[in-house]
């Protein structure tokens, strides 16, 4: 059997006894292992950065950094560091010197150097092993892997990005055999047929061991990672990703190539072709069962697997008329692709335009490679390229069969702009290409509406908060304070059916935080979100100002609120009569205009007014579609074709614009969204001489569950900071509301029934939208 480790599993001595642990268990079931394994982590990029800095001749201090983990680790496996790795530093040593000499690296040389991390982990791994008592011959992969010669693959990426081949070996079967105990060796790295070191891309000793999974003619090949298995998606960004207990070879290689990082793409083939299960463990939680992938699978029915990203695309666009009934255009310009090397992934035609993603693997393409690719495609047809795009894809089984079933959750893409949708020939992938900085935010959403959280297919195990967010989030919700107080509300509860309770600590430390930062002007709270007396009087006391949209909200602020003066209060009603304008004028608040109609039908009612004006920021954004402040479908804002419209109104009117502002939603958890809305209102202020304020709205977003990640305030102001040094004269408002209540108010509810339903168990309480709607709503 092979048994692969990554770098995460190899670079700490608590990792090795695992692994040691591992082994044994192997060995005493009768099984020889042969272990592949990476270089330590991060040593593989710290090699790239030494190369940049020799080429450049700039001086380093990396190199010493790479000495010392070796050495600390060979320290904590007890093991003698320099006399094991002296002569491979040294080597490393001699060949960045002559890099730094020459101020250039050739291909070979690069490889050379990349090589070194696995040979020097390797040798820190087998040396260990045989310490532990458990006999290991050290192998160099470069004596067991040869590279295959591939025709149309440029010179360069023969060396970087080398395959091998994986039909039985029975000479090598044999070589392994001979030694009678563990071989332990290198991923990533063989040799082509002129002896030459060569690699097998980044990633690559996942391909590495299934290779000597198929030529050893393995009983199992298991790769032991960092994460346990695959999820329904990424964890760092749905942390209520799930497990996927059992997957077919097929599913797997589309999660795999859709931008599961779990896998390399290449690494199921070998073992597909020859039937030999693979495994996915962690060394650090190896009593998580993973995921095993075969041909035998208990999911025959039509299931959404996986939501995946793939960032770093290129789409080529192609158009021409002469394309339509033309025999060979797809092969000639196909052969173009070809020519340069180029790999095509998705693929999109219409009668006059085919569209294609190109694989960036392996970090990219050379840009000459581009250039060439580009000049002899334009021979054909008009060329262009779309840059910097991401694949978002849907993974599964009989994808066509339940496009309606998922209908719903394509709604995400409404307001997106799609720049290529391909649904794959073998029915387990559908993928929408869209802009990279919509990626990840697409894949959060898509993986809500589509996979559930619980149940369903014997397929999916837990999810990733299951599994390891349970001390993390135990942790979390110790810090709210409604755990810290729970004696206190259960107290409360006890003679009332519901009641409503909110801490105003909560309240100071959401407003504390906002008021720190250092480049915004003025916080004013949407009164709107939560109208409670207490709450009102901590924000006041706090230094919040108010942002309200009726009489009502007013009136009601200035009851709690005495001596507030109407100089922090902003007026923006919607939709509102004449009257209230004139009401909002005569009491001397900061009013908005969010629509031209007032302008154009009471021009009078303005005139001499200075007035904030609400615009349309295009595109709205939050939690859920209610929510949601912009865009052609939004009430709200005047349209940017609008504006010669309202300074030619403005001008009859005599009114000064003295402040402009945009709201694109509610639950944004995008700090670049206020980055966005300010370029469009920065450009929109240049109209008005007389704006001295710009108003960026509210929408926050605050973390609705344990293991959800807080919005990132640090970023948001660096934004700020970006709008305040290109344009110093503006006064930078935000006007949230959630963010500063939302986690300050719990309702408590008793129980009125529990009830069974086969797997499903529900429980009734004494509330429901009376009482709180917008979770019912939403």
């Amino acid at each position: 059997m092979v048994l692969k480790f990554g770098g995460t599993s190899v670079s700490t001595a608590e990792n090795w006894a695992t692994i040691a642990q591992i082994v044994q268990n192997r060995i005493d079931a009768g099984l020889q292992p042969v272990i592949v394994h990476s270089a330590l982590k991060g040593v593989s990029n710290t090699l790239e950065s030494v190369l940049g800095q020799a080429v450049s001749g700039a001086s380093s201090t990396l190199l010493e950094a790479l000495r010392t983990q070796h050495f600390t680790l060979a320290e904590e496996l007890g093991l003698d560091g320099k006399a094991l790795l002296g002569d491979t530093l040294h080597e490393l040593e001699q060949l960045i010197a002559g890099v730094r000499l020459v101020r250039e690296v050739s291909v070979r040389v690069r490889v050379r150097i990349m090589a070194l991390g696995e040979l020097m982990s390797t040798r820190l791994g087998a040396q260990y092993l045989n310490a532990r008592g458990i006999a290991t011959e050290w192998a160099d992969a470069r004596e067991l892997l040869t590279s295959e010669t591939r025709g149309g693959r440029r010179d360069e990426r023969s060396y970087l990005s080398a395959t091998c081949g994986f039909d039985a070996d029975d000479e090598l079967a044999a070589k392994i055999k001979s030694y009678g105990k563990v071989v332990l060796t290198q991923g990533f790295i063989a040799r082509n047929d002129r002896g030459e070191t060569v690699l097998l891309g980044r990633g690559g000793s996942d391909t590495s061991a299934a290779y000597f999974a198929a030529r050893l003619q393995a009983r199992r090949l298991e790769i032991w990672t960092d994460v346990p298995g695959m999820f329904t998606a990424d964890p760092r960004i749905v942390p209520s990703a799930r497990l996927l207990v059992a997957l077919h070879y097929d599913e797997a290689q589309e999660l795999a190539s859709a931008g599961s990082a779990v896998l390399h793409p290449r690494c199921l083939s070998p073992v597909r072709e020859h039937g030999i299960p693979l495994f996915i463990r962690s060394a650090s939680a190896p009593d998580i069962q993973g995921t095993v992938i075969s041909f035998v699978t208990e999911e025959v029915e039509p299931q959404v697997k996986g939501i995946c990203s793939r960032d770093g695309l290129t789409l080529v666009t192609m158009d021409t008329v002469g394309m339509w009934h033309e025999v060979g255009f797809l092969a000639k310009a196909f052969a173009v692709f070809s020519n340069h090397g180029v790999s095509v992934d998705l693929v999109s035609t219409s009668e006059t335009n085919v569209t294609v993603s190109i694989d960036t693997e392996d970090g990219g393409l050379p840009e000459d490679t581009v250039i060439g690719l580009v000049h002899d495609l334009e021979a054909l047809c008009r060329v262009r390229l779309i840059e910097g795009v991401s694949a978002v894809s849907l993974v599964g089984r009989k994808i066509r069969t339940i496009i309606p079933r998922i209908a719903p959750a394509l709604e995400v893409f409404e307001e997106e702009r799609i720049h290529l949708m391909s649904q794959s020939a073998n029915d387990l992938n559908l993928s929408f290409v869209v802009d990279k900085k919509q990626g990840e935010r697409l894949v959060g959403k898509l993986h809500t509406s589509v996979i559930r959280k619980t149940g369903g297919s014997a397929a999916f195990g837990p999810s990733w908060e299951a599994l390891f967010a349970s001390d993390k989030a135990a942790a979390h919700a110790g810090d709210a304070w409604w755990v810290d107080r729970r004696d206190d509300l259960i107290h409360l509860a006890k003679d009332r059916l519901n009641t409503y309770v909110y801490d105003c600590n909560t309240v100071r430390q959401s407003a504390r935080a906002l008021l720190g930062l250092r480049n915004a002007d003025r916080i004013l709270y949407a009164v709107k979100a939560n109208f409670n007396r207490e709450l009102l009087l901590a924000l006041d006391e706090e230094g919040v100002d108010f942002e309200t949209v009726s009489p009502g909200e007013v009136e009601w602020l200035e009851k709690v609120i005495p001596d507030l003066t109407a100089d922090r209060i902003l007026f923006t009603p919607n939709f509102a009569p004449r009257s209230e304008y004139e009401w909002g004028f005569a009491k001397g608040l900061h009013v908005t205009l969010d629509n031209l109609y007032p302008l154009q039908a009471w021009p009078e009612v303005f005139a001499g007014r200075q007035i904030f004006v609400r615009f349309d920021p295009g595109q709205g954004r939050g939690h859920h579609e209610h929510v949601k402040t912009a865009g052609v479908h939004a009430k709200f804002g005047i349209p940017r074709f609008e504006v010669d419209e309202l300074a030619r109104l403005a001008k009859d009117a005599g009114v000064e614009i003295v402040g402009i502002h945009a709201h694109s939603g509610s639950g944004i958890l995008d700090p670049d969204n206020w980055r966005n809305v300010a370029a469009s209102l920065v450009q929109i202020a240049q109209r008005f001489p007389s704006v001295r304020t710009i108003d960026l709205g509210g929408g926050i977003g605050i973390p609705e569950k344990p293991g959800d990640r807080p919005f990132d305030l640090a970023r948001l102001d660096e934004h700020l900071g970006e709008v305040r040094e290109s344009c110093p004269d503006y006064s930078v408002w935000l006007e949230p509301g959630r963010f500063l209540v939302a986690q300050s108010g719990v309702l408590l509810t008793r129980v009125t029934q529990v009830k069974g339903k086969g797997e499903m168990r529900y429980v009734g309480v004494g509330t429901g939208m009376n009482s709180l709607i917008r979770p019912a709503v939403y």
